[in-house]
């Protein structure tokens, strides 16, 4: 019996800044963007949106294909994010409630930076084996932000992927073999008290390749396939370029001939995406599967896909999965090209309106205005509770 991927589907905010309108701010070039970071654009959430309505809105189009009877094999709901909105209740508690699940299950939400959501996958994939007639709902959901003027402003960018996990799935069959490495560094962590990340960026990188490394070493002394036995990468994305860097990084660390098409061929595919959306933390390595998945011209099927999932503080994997024949049937690439190409372009006065505000604090009554064009939005914070709602410009929309 194979375990893995059925349905996948990401969605982020309506609105980007282009890098262009922030590169004469910072007193740079375009290309120190364009090209340093292979960032092109970045998504802009809206004040009405958050985890909870990306989370939603990635996981509405897997719902709504679903009959009532699949939706009820929905018994868990794992919800992985670093940019949780309360101390104690699941974020995907309030998915739950929007997409219409069932009662009975059970939700939880789960924490390690960017790794988290190989964690829920992981989890899923163990619960799914003790049961092959339930299916796992996996969202990974996240909005990227740093300080203003900073040095990682550029890599914001906000997504959410959605996944369902199935025996016998209809996109990608994960291999039971893992490489682990975790080690306690401070490359990049937020406390309680801050609203954005801090972060010692050449440390990051540094740790990036060290558990890259280490999680490919134990890969191998796990009994995992070769470097020669894998088709192509998916790497976690803070930026494009990092996963660049990485392929090299890993390329060298095996002794594979360094052939620039080839490597590049290994890759390009799964970056497309992310050029566009920005960092999205929990869900940017699966938004580069997604974007594999809906870019590659060559059938993939039977291809053997190797992903590094890193997650800072830190902790990295590294595992496999084979492409399911028959998987382009269940693609949603017109879908995910119309969210990207419908969205709004604003300008950098309009982008600093909108991240300059913080979530009021005091518990008092506050109204969130109707911004967002997508499915569902935060319609206030009152009495120290978020309301979240189906969005009216969504439903007018779809009417």
């Amino acid at each position: 019996m194979q375990l893995g991927i059925d349905d996948l589907a990401f969605a982020t905010a309506d609105r980007y800044l282009d890098l262009a309108d922030l590169a004469p701010v910072h007193g740079v070039e375009p290309a120190k963007y364009t090209v340093g970071l292979g960032q092109d654009r970045m998504s802009v959430a809206a004040p009405d949106e958050d985890v909870v309505t990306l989370a939603a809105s990635a996981a509405l189009p897997l719902v709504e294909r679903m009959s009532e009877q699949d939706r009820a094999s929905i018994r868990t709901v794992l919800l992985a994010t670093e940019s949780g909105i309360d101390q104690s209740k699941s974020a995907g508690v309030y998915v739950h409630r929007l997409l219409g699940l069932p009662a009975a299950a059970r939700v939880v939400e789960l924490k390690q930076a960017c790794y988290a959501g190989t964690s829920a996958l992981q989890m899923a994939l163990a619960l799914v084996a003790r049961n092959p007639e339930q299916k796992v709902l996996v969202i990974c959901s996240d909005v990227a932000r740093y300080d203003v003027g900073s040095s990682g402003e550029p890599t914001q960018g906000c997504g959410a992927v959605a996944m369902l996990v199935t025996a016998n799935p209809r996109l990608v069959a994960i291999e039971p073999v893992s490489g682990l490495h975790t080690t306690d560094i401070m490359d990049f962590w937020r406390p309680n008290y801050r609203t954005t990340a801090v972060v010692d960026g050449r440390l990051s990188l540094r740790a990036y390749t060290d558990s890259l490394s280490g999680a490919w070493a134990d890969l191998q002394a796990q009994g995992g396939p070769a470097f020669a036995d894998i088709d192509t990468f998916v790497y976690h994305q803070p930026f494009t370029k990092m996963a660049v860097k990485a392929h090299a990084h890993l390329t060298r660390l095996v002794g594979a001939p360094r052939d620039a098409e080839v490597m590049d061929a290994q890759i390009a595919d799964s970056l497309r995406y992310n050029r566009e959306i920005g960092n999205s933390y929990t869900a940017s390595m699966y938004i580069g599967l997604v974007s594999l998945l809906d870019h590659a011209t060559d059938d993939l099927a039977g291809s053997r896909i190797g992903f590094f999932s890193y997650g800072s503080g830190a902790v990295g994997e590294f595992f496999t999965g084979v492409v399911q024949p028959g998987y382009r049937d269940h693609l949603r690439t017109a879908a995910h090209r119309r969210l990207l190409d419908d969205r709004t372009r604003i300008s950098h006065a309009e982008y600093s309106a909108i991240v300059a505000p913080v979530n009021p604090v005091d518990g008092g009554d506050h109204e969130v205005p109707a911004s967002t064009r997508n499915p569902f939005r935060l319609a206030a914070i009152t009495g120290h509770q978020r309301l979240y709602e189906r969005s009216a410009a969504a439903a007018t929309a779809v009417a």
